[in-house]
């Protein structure tokens, strides 16, 4: 009996989660679930000036099946836990899943509202100008890094690793290091990805989902470089000197 009921918590904590959420203003939903809006937009709810609706009668409205958008909702809901094994080949699953896959679903959605936002509110001295044009650069340099991930360095790593996985992994972690100028970049043109008093519920999406990229892509940075890496990484040889020549081995 014990049993069963420690089974039935989970489900009726998702279905008394999902309650609220039905019950959540959609723009609301927008603001606080990063990757809602591009649902709502292909579904055409209007989160941003009809936001204060809720998800319920909104979906209502438009005849969609609300268990459906919910259900659509909840798979928004990314943990951060990595897989409880140090096994290259499921920590490279994670991060394929997890992260590889998710930045090519936010990057999109966040370019989009980032030019609507530099062009709607052009004339506010909040504006973050250059914003779309970062994240577009950014946006090209990852799906480059990701491509070169997938198609050698993980063949390579899932096979065991070898003499040869150095070079790669070298040539990543240089690359690791310009995305997190990048991000700096990011933080400074949003003022760390804070919306200014008054911002519409666009801007306060954007900036969520840009907070929520900026966090995904540091986590998937730590992973390989602190957790997967090394394991394909000869230790480095005791220093017998500075390396300058002077002869203070």
């Amino acid at each position: 009996m014990n049993h069963t009921a420690t089974e039935a918590r989970p489900t009726h904590a998702a279905a008394a989660a999902a309650a609220d959420r039905a019950q959540q203003a959609i723009g609301q939903i927008a603001v606080d679930l990063p990757g809602s809006t591009a649902v709502f937009r292909r579904l055409k709810l209007d989160f941003c000036c009809g936001g204060q609706i809720p998800l319920q009668q909104a979906c209502a409205s438009k005849g969609l099946p609300l268990d459906a958008v919910l259900d659509e909702l909840s798979q928004l809901e990314r943990p951060n836990t990595l897989p409880v094994t140090e096994s290259p080949e499921a920590m490279v699953d994670h991060l394929l899943v997890r992260y590889h896959a998710v930045h090519r679903e936010q990057l999109p959605e966040l370019i989009r509202m980032a030019r609507r936002v530099e062009a709607v509110h052009s004339n506010n001295p909040d504006v973050p100008a250059g914003l779309a044009e970062h994240l577009e650069i950014m946006e090209a340099e990852l799906l480059d890094h990701m491509e070169k991930e997938e198609q050698m360095l993980f063949p390579l790593l899932r096979s065991g690793g070898s003499s040869l996985a150095a070079g790669p992994i070298n040539v990543m972690r240089g690359e690791h290091t310009s995305h997190g100028l990048q991000l700096d970049r990011l933080m400074e043109l949003t003022n760390d990805a804070t919306p200014p008093m008054g911002a519409c519920n666009t801007w306060r999406a954007l900036y969520t989902g840009i907070a929520q990229f900026s966090d995904d892509l540091i986590n998937h940075i730590h992973t390989e470089n602190n957790l997967l890496f090394p394991q394909f990484e000869a230790e480095e040889q005791p220093s017998t000197g500075c390396g300058s020549g002077c002869g203070c081995a």
